[in-house]
């Protein structure tokens, strides 16, 4: 597979193009490193560059231009989430198959959902002029073209039935990103991911995220074969079992540890916090394939309602999930006649902490070790008590457990 010659093909000539590309073998290792990794690059680049470089125009106040870390920051997110992304849909283009009679099929299903962003990523490069960032949607709009134009080949759907499978096929994909968009977008706490990020913590995620997408490539392409092997065996709870770890692979790539058993967490959470009593405490352990998470929960309050709630999750390190947590990035310092937020680092380690004056209520989070991300809440309490309480499960002890589990 030539990339500039495939690109041109699928974009000017799909409708050849596309029986070319299902009689091929490409491994997902291959598809992933060899064209989505540098086509998803350009509308990363292009914007950190339109953005914080060349800036854009604002009404009454000029030229403004991002601030470089921000930029950055940005950037890696975008990059990263385009292989995740890309996955997620071939996973709803597969499920869907059957539903229009079509034949699931995950490396075609791979496939067709790659390939037919080639417009979007590389419209990308209109970015380099945020100004003209708007006309991006029309090449999506005719990635959704060729999508309609390679279901019918690659997932064999029958030609009255294609339209249908498009159209569902991006809506669900659609609320899909949203989701992920907001998930996102509540992590990080503000709507460009927060305002700044050292260049050094820059440059490991960056070569963190391209590290492990050949990992990440090879763990899809074994579960690709689950996938396959499933479909063959022509049992509905063998496929579905193959999809959830298929998604766990997704996500979980690039886990470093096993996480800690949950009664660990649970241990470190004290009985009392001052005069507020410790009303619960729960602790569970959840997995999707390779994605595990480990979860303790405890509440506090009194007859007053003074209301505490912490969590400690375990996501063993995983690089791509952890990636979500933006914040642990970033430093900013934002405040308004009802409240403020900051993120940045105390003791080194990333820290958020955002507190509203009517109620009052607040919330502090911080990464402790790499994996552990602590979260306190608090309900007609200041943020001096929520930062004791929070200090209460003892940061120390949590920093000493960063290596358990951890894979060779």
């Amino acid at each position: 597979m030539n990339l500039v010659e495939r690109a041109k093909n699928i974009v000017l000539t799909p409708k050849t193009e596309w029986p070319v590309i299902a009689a091929e073998t490409t491994s997902t290792a291959d598809l992933f490193k060899n064209y989505v990794a540098p086509l998803a690059a350009i509308p990363a680049v292009a914007s950190f560059i339109g953005m914080s470089i060349i800036g854009f125009g604002v009404p009454m106040l000029g030229n403004i231009r991002l601030p470089i870390v921000t930029g950055i920051t940005a950037m890696v997110l975008s990059f990263v989430f385009a292989f995740v992304g890309v996955y997620l849909i071939s996973l709803i283009i597969d499920a869907l198959a059957p539903q229009f009679g079509a034949e699931k099929n995950p490396a075609q299903a791979l496939k067709v959902a790659v390939y037919s962003f080639t417009p979007s990523w590389l419209a990308g490069i209109l970015s380099l002029l945020p100004s003209l960032s708007i006309l991006s949607l029309i090449a999506g709009a005719y990635g959704i073209y060729i999508l309609y134009l390679g279901l019918p080949v690659l997932m064999k759907a029958p030609e009255e039935k294609a339209t249908a499978y498009t159209a569902v096929s991006v809506i669900c994909s659609i609320v899909l990103m949203v989701v992920f968009s907001m998930v996102i977008g509540a992590i990080g706490g503000s709507a460009m991911y927060g305002a700044g990020m050292s260049a050094s913590h820059n440059t490991h995620a960056t070569t963190g995220a391209l590290g492990e997408l050949e990992k990440m490539g090879q763990k899809m392409e074994e579960a690709n074969k689950k996938m396959e092997a499933a479909k063959k065996s022509g049992d509905p709870q063998a496929e579905m079992k193959a999809a959830t770890e298929a998604l766990g692979v997704a996500l979980g790539a690039g886990s470093q540890a096993e996480v800690v058993d949950k009664d660990k967490l649970k241990a470190l959470f004290p009985e009392a916090i001052g005069n507020l009593k410790r009303n619960s405490l729960e602790g569970e352990k959840s997995a999707m394939g390779e994605f595990k998470v480990a979860k303790a929960e405890a509440r506090y309050g009194d007859e007053n309602n003074h209301q505490i709630r912490m969590t400690i999750t375990d996501t063993g390190g995983s690089k791509m999930f952890g990636a979500m947590f933006a914040w642990g990035m970033m430093e900013q310092d934002k405040e308004t006649d009802t409240g403020y937020e900051k993120m940045g680092k105390v003791n080194g380690r990333p820290t958020h902490e955002r507190f509203q004056k009517d109620g009052p209520s607040g919330e502090y989070s911080l990464l402790v070790g790499g994996r552990f991300l602590v979260e306190t809440h608090g309900d007609n309490v200041d943020m001096a008590t929520i930062k004791t309480a929070s200090a209460t499960i003892g940061y120390d002890k949590l920093e000493a457990m960063k290596n358990e589990g951890v894979k060779q």
